[in-house]
C-alpha cells in the first residue's frame, strides 16, 4: 500500500510530508466563468411578470399565472436544450395533487425536467439541482393578489435555469436533471411527487440541491449586508432511521451522529464551493431545515436520497410571504429590485462546481469498513471499488478530529485498504474515491467489520 499525505489548502503543511495539492478543474472553472448575473436577472424579471404563479392560480392565460410561467419555463429549456446533440430532454413532470391542506380542490400540477443524460451507460447515478416556481403572498391561499416571488423563488428556479443552459453542452458520466417544481408553498407538492417517482422507479439519487430563497442579502431587523455566505442545511439522523432502533442504536454506538449522508454533502459543498468561488463562505447548518420550516429537499430525504437546502444568511421578512405594498415609509414585497444578482451568480456558480465535480468524479467506494477484530491505537480501513462507471484512480481516507466540523487531513490510498496512525477512538475517518484530475466522489463513512 502506498499512501500520499494530503491538506486542503487552508492547513498548513507539515515540513516533511509529501502534499498533493488541490487544483482547480479548467472543465468547471470555464463553466463558471459562463455563469451569468444578467441572464440570471432576466430569469427573475420574466418571471415576476406573470404577476402571479400561485399554485392555484391561472393555467389558461399565455401572459398570467401558474401555467403561463410553467410553459415559459419549459420552452426556456428546451431552448438551452438544442446544445446538448439530443443529450438533454425536457419535459413536465405532471399528477394531480388532491384536495387537502392548502389543496382546496383535485389540482393538475406540473414540474419542469431537464434531464441531461450521462454519457457513460455504466453509470446510474443522478444528479438534481431544483428551485420552486410557485410564489404566495401573506394569504397561502391567496391566488389572485400580485406574488412577485423574487427572491422565494425565482432566485433558486433561477439557478437551476442557469445551470442547464450552461451545462447542456458539456458531456458528464452521470446524468444532471435540473429541476423547477410547482406546489412548494402548499406544501412540498411537487418535490414530493418527484421523490417519490425517483424511489418507486430505483433513480440512482446520488444527491440532491434544493436553492430555495438564494437572492438577498440585506438583513432588515440586522441591517447586515451579507454577500459572502451562504447556508447548506444538512440532518443529522438520517429521516430513513426514525423509527428504526437497530438504525439507531448502530448510529448511536459508531458515534455518527454528525456523519450522515447529508452531513458529507454539505461538508463536500464547502470544500468544492470554496475551491471554485472567491468571497464564498459557505456555513455548515446543523438541522434539516430553518427553526420549524421545510423545503422541497424533505421529500428526497424522506425517501432515503442524500439531500440539502441552500438558503441566504439573513431572510427579509418585509419581502417573503408579503403582499406588494408601503407602510409607513417601508417597503413590502418580494420585488425583483431587492435581489442581488452578483450573489445569486455566486451561488449558482457553488452549485456548478459541486455538480460539475461529482458528475465527473467515480462512484462511491463500496462496503467501507473499519476493521475491529483486536484492539490497537491504529486504525485499518478496507473497502471495495465501485460496481460500475469508470475506474478510480485511487481513493482518499479523510479524517478530523471528533470534534471537528470539517475534513482536516486527506490520505491518498492507491489500494482497497489503508492502516493509519491514528486511533479511530479519537478520530473521524471517511473514503472518497478520486479520479486522475481529482474529481471526488462524496465520501463514505465506514460500518464496523471484521
Amino acid at each position: 500500500m502506498r499512501f500520499k499525505f494530503l491538506l486542503p489548502l487552508l492547513f498548513a503543511v507539515p515540513a516533511m510530508a509529501q502534499t498533493t495539492i488541490i487544483k482547480q478543474d479548467a472543465f468547471i472553472t470555464q463553466m463558471n466563468a459562463e455563469v451569468s448575473s444578467k441572464n440570471i436577472e432576466a430569469i427573475v424579471r420574466k418571471l415576476v411578470s406573470f404577476k402571479t404563479r400561485h399554485t392555484l392560480s391561472d393555467t389558461t392565460s399565455k401572459t398570467q399565472g401558474i401555467g403561463a410561467a410553467r410553459n415559459w419555463i419549459k420552452a426556456e429549456m428546451e431552448r438551452y436544450a438544442a446544445a446538448s446533440g439530443g443529450r438533454m430532454h425536457v419535459g413536465f413532470d405532471i399528477f394531480t395533487q388532491p384536495a387537502g391542506g392548502r389543496i382546496d380542490k383535485p389540482t393538475v400540477l406540473k414540474n419542469v425536467l431537464a434531464v441531461l443524460k450521462g454519457t457513460d451507460p455504466a453509470d446510474s447515478r443522478i444528479y438534481i439541482v431544483s428551485g420552486h416556481y410557485d410564489s404566495r403572498v401573506n394569504d397561502v391561499m391567496d391566488t389572485k393578489s400580485f406574488a412577485p416571488g423574487a427572491v422565494d423563488d425565482a432566485s433558486g428556479t433561477a439557478v437551476s435555469m442557469e445551470l442547464a443552459r450552461v451545462m447542456a453542452s458539456r458531456q458528464f458520466p452521470a446524468t444532471i436533471i435540473f429541476m423547477a417544481v410547482a406546489g412548494e408553498e402548499q406544501g412540498l407538492n411537487g418535490s414530493t411527487n418527484v421523490a417519490r417517482r425517483a424511489k418507486a422507479e430505483n433513480w440512482n439519487v446520488d444527491a440532491m440541491l434544493n436553492n430555495d430563497i438564494v437572492g438577498n442579502t440585506y438583513g432588515m431587523e440586522t441591517g447586515l449586508k451579507d454577500n459572502r455566505r451562504i447556508r447548506v442545511f444538512s440532518e443529522g439522523v438520517p429521516s430513513t432511521a426514525a423509527g428504526n432502533e437497530r438504525a439507531l442504536a448502530s448510529l448511536i454506538g459508531n458515534g455518527g451522529e454528525n456523519d450522515s449522508p447529508s452531513r458529507q454533502l454539505a461538508r463536500y459543498i464547502k470544500e468544492v464551493g470554496e475551491r471554485y468561488v472567491s468571497q464564498l463562505d459557505v456555513k455548515l447548518i446543523y438541522r434539516r431545515d430553518r427553526f420549524l420550516r421545510g423545503g422541497d429537499h424533505t421529500p428526497f430525504l424522506q425517501n432515503g436520497f442524500t439531500a440539502v437546502r441552500f438558503t441566504e444568511m439573513n431572510e427579509d421578512f418585509n419581502r417573503q410571504h408579503q403582499n406588494v405594498r408601503k407602510e409607513n415609509g417601508v417597503d413590502y414585497g418580494d420585488m425583483p429590485d431587492f435581489a442581488d444578482y452578483d450573489y445569486i451568480q455566486k451561488v449558482a456558480r457553488m452549485n456548478l462546481s459541486v455538480l460539475a465535480n461529482l458528475a465527473l468524479a467515480p462512484a462511491e467506494p463500496q462496503s467501507v469498513g473499519i476493521t475491529t477484530s483486536g484492539l490497537t491505537n491504529k486504525t485499518t480501513l478496507k473497502w471495495e471499488a465501485p460496481k460500475a462507471g469508470k475506474k478510480p484512480a485511487g481513493y482518499y481516507v479523510l479524517m478530523r478530529e471528533t470534534i471537528s466540523p470539517y475534513w482536516e487531513k486527506k490520505f491518498y490510498v492507491t489500494g482497497t485498504e489503508a492502516t493509519l496512525d491514528y486511533s479511530k477512538d479519537n478520530y473521524f475517518f471517511a473514503v472518497q474515491a478520486v479520479d486522475t484530475d481529482g474529481h471526488e466522489s462524496l465520501p463514505v463513512y465506514p460500518n464496523p467489520i471484521r
